[in-house]
C-alpha cells in the first residue's frame, strides 16, 4: 500500500493554523499583570495532528508559541520518541528557542501505581522514574502520574481503602525519587477511582509529601458528577490546572458551551491558586487549531478583566 507523503499534510496543518488568525498568536500578559496566572498548552490539545504525523513533539513548543501565544508547555509521554540523552538536548534546545518554558510532563501507560501486587506497583514507580529525570532535564517542575489499580476493580470501601493504601505507598516512592531532582508528582482526575474527589483528597492525605498535589481537570468526572464541587475540593492541594473544554460560542460571547467556565474559574480564583492554567482542548466541533485559539481568548477576556486584582 503506498503510504501518503506527510509534507501536503503538514502545509495544510500550516494553512489551517495562519488561517484560523491572529487572536492565537497574541502574546501573553506578564504574571504580574494576571494576578499570578500563566497560561500553558498541554499536548493533547494537538493529539490527532501529532497521531496523523504532522507535527511531532519536538515541533510542539514552537507550535505553542507561535500559533497560540502561550508561556508553557505540557507535555504527554506517550507522544514523544525515546527519551534518550540527545533526544532531550534537542528538545531542550527547541524549548528555549520558542520562548516558552516546560511545566510538566503527564505519564500514561507505565503501570498500575495502585495495584494489589507488589511487583507490579515497584515495577510501575520504576517505570516513572525516567519520566522524572526526563521533567529535571528540561526544567519542568512536576510529572503527572496516574493512579490505576491494573486489572483490579477495588469495590466497597474496604476495598477502597486498600486501593488507596497501595496507591499512597507508590506515589510516596515516587515522590522520594523526585525530591532528589527537585520535581513534583501531581495526581489527576483522570478516569477509575481517580474521578472521584474523596479518593484524591485521601490519597493526597496519606502520601503526605511537600512536592504530591493534584492536577484539577475540569472534565473526567462521571456523569452526574457535580464537577464544580469536585474541582473545588481538589484545589486546595493543585500545582496545576487543566483547562478542559470542548467548545466556544463565537465571539464576542467567549462561553464554553458545555461548562459555565466562568464559575469554574471563579473557584481556581477563589481557592487563592495562582499559577498555569493549562489549555486541555478536546473538542470535535473545531479543528484543534480552532479550538485551542477559542480557549486561548476566552482565557485572555477573563484573565484580563481579573486586573487590577
Amino acid at each position: 500500500m503506498k503510504t501518503q507523503d506527510p509534507e501536503p499534510r503538514r502545509r495544510r496543518f500550516v494553512r489551517t493554523a495562519e488561517a484560523a488568525g491572529p487572536a492565537g498568536q497574541r502574546p501573553s500578559r506578564s504574571a504580574a499583570d494576571r494576578c499570578g496566572f500563566r497560561i500553558s498548552l498541554a499536548e493533547w490539545s494537538l493529539h490527532r495532528a501529532i497521531q496523523s504525523g504532522v507535527l511531532t513533539n519536538l515541533e510542539f513548543p514552537h507550535v505553542a508559541q507561535e500559533h497560540f501565544g502561550v508561556e508553557g508547555v505540557e507535555f504527554v509521554n506517550w507522544m514523544w520518541k525515546a527519551p534518550t540523552q540527545r533526544y532531550l538536548q534537542q528538545l531542550r534546545r527547541n524549548i528555549r528557542n520558542a520562548g516558552v518554558e516546560a511545566v510538566l510532563i503527564m505519564c500514561d501507560l507505565e503501570g498500575p501505581l495502585g495495584s494489589p501486587d507488589p511487583g507490579e506497583r515497584a515495577k510501575a514507580v520504576e517505570n516513572h522514574y525516567k519520566w522524572v529525570d526526563a521533567a529535571a532535564e528540561l526544567d519542568c517542575f512536576a510529572i503527572r502520574a496516574n493512579m490505576r489499580p491494573g486489572r483490579w476493580r477495588p469495590s466497597g470501601p474496604d476495598e477502597l481503602r486498600s486501593f488507596i493504601g497501595y496507591a499512597a505507598e507508590s506515589f510516596r516512592r515516587l515522590c522520594e525519587y523526585a525530591r532528589k531532582a527537585r520535581v513534583d508528582v501531581l495526581i489527576e482526575n483522570h478516569g477509575g477511582p481517580s474521578s472521584n474527589p474523596d479518593v484524591v483528597v485521601r490519597l493526597v492525605h496519606e502520601v503526605n509529601m511537600s512536592n504530591f498535589g493534584t492536577l484539577p481537570d475540569f472534565g473526567n468526572f462521571p456523569a452526574g458528577a457535580d464537577r464544580y464541587d469536585a474541582v473545588r475540593r481538589m484545589m486546595p492541594f493543585a500545582g496545576d490546572v487543566s483547562f478542559k473544554c470542548h467548545d466556544f460560542a463565537p465571539e464576542p460571547e467567549f462561553r464554553e458551551t458545555h461548562l459555565d467556565m466562568d464559575r469554574m474559574m471563579k473557584i481556581v480564583l477563589d481557592s487563592g491558586y495562582r499559577g498555569w492554567i493549562g489549555i486541555e482542548y478536546s473538542g470535535k466541533r473545531l479543528n484543534e487549531f480552532e479550538g485551542i485559539q477559542a480557549a486561548k481568548r476566552y482565557l485572555d477576556h477573563f484573565l484580563d478583566s481579573l486586573v487590577p486584582c
